[in-house]
């Protein structure tokens, strides 16, 4: 059975990543200062941190549910079905709404709801083609994606509170004390929010919390304490020299971990918690 998968901008696959692997991404669209635009087709990294940076009003959005059909329909000319899996049904509505649109698509789409963002989502999506690839139906690729939801986690730091005062997630007083007592916040998404997890005062010290609460989901939940069963990923906000850092200094705790991903956080996570942010992610291997 010949099965097409599509997710969205928010995994961090690019447009060119995703042709040269067979995946189709859709972009998602963010509105600036009243203006449409589409991540990684009209709107770069760049574009992106400088409009940020020069206090432009920044929404996220959903894909319109036209486009995603015009999709669907586009590959169903080709392929006898879909696997699409969209960013995490808590942190976006694009995920309900895929599901919504799907049952117009007499059981040929298969939407995912596996509440994965970022390189966790990225997993999720190659992971899936891997499947496919491998003539697994997509029935089962959307059970196998969704009942190993929770074998992945992230946590990440953050360098500025400015951007979760700007988007009512903490009040100004509170952003402003932070500031003040330089706090750096530790944040983790397990499953389907973005939730506060420490508190540091600098940034080794919000590291060694990271690399602390991994290597504890690592030995605890995927029992696998070497890392040998582990997809690792560093992922920052507009500091990549920071990220590259970060990576070495994994390697040498996890010796036995395959190769570290770096990459983007994805921009719809950017947006809210600003530039200078630093995140370590870990995804289990999926066992066929």
């Amino acid at each position: 059975m010949k099965v097409a998968i599509v997710t969205d901008s928010n995994s961090g696959i690019t447009q060119k990543q995703g042709k040269e692997a067979g995946i189709y991404v859709i972009p998602m669209p963010f509105m600036m200062d009243g203006e449409m635009y589409y991540e990684d087709i009209s709107l770069s990294q760049k574009e992106f941190y400088e409009k940020l940076a020069s206090g432009a009003d920044i929404s996220t959005s959903q894909p319109s549910p036209g486009d995603v059909m015009d999709l669907w329909n586009d590959l169903l000319k080709e392929y006898e079905a879909i696997v699409h899996i969209p960013m995490s049904s808590g942190l976006s509505s694009s995920c309900q709404t895929a599901i919504m649109l799907a049952e117009d698509f007499e059981g040929k789409v298969y939407v995912v709801n596996n509440q994965r963002i970022s390189v966790t989502q990225r997993q999720s999506v190659l992971d899936a083609k891997e499947m496919a690839d491998q003539g697994i139906s997509p029935q089962a690729i959307k059970e196998k994606l969704e009942e190993t939801k929770m074998d992945s986690t992230i946590y990440i730091t953050l360098d500025t509170l400015e951007y979760l005062k700007k988007g009512g997630r903490i009040t100004p007083a509170a952003a402003l004390l932070g500031s003040f007592l330089r706090i750096k916040p530790v944040l983790t998404i397990q499953g389907e929010k973005l939730d506060a997890f420490a508190k540091a005062r600098t940034m080794k010290q919000a590291k060694a919390m990271m690399v602390a609460a991994i290597k504890k989901d690592m030995d605890e939940r995927f029992k696998d304490p070497k890392g040998e069963k582990t997809h690792m990923a560093v992922v920052h906000s507009d500091s990549l020299e920071a990220a590259l850092e970060f990576k070495r200094e994994l390697e040498e705790l996890f010796p036995e971990t395959g190769e570290i991903y770096v990459d983007h956080l994805s921009l719809s996570v950017a947006c809210h918690i600003g530039p200078g942010a630093l995140a370590v992610a870990c995804t289990k291997e999926i066992q066929l």
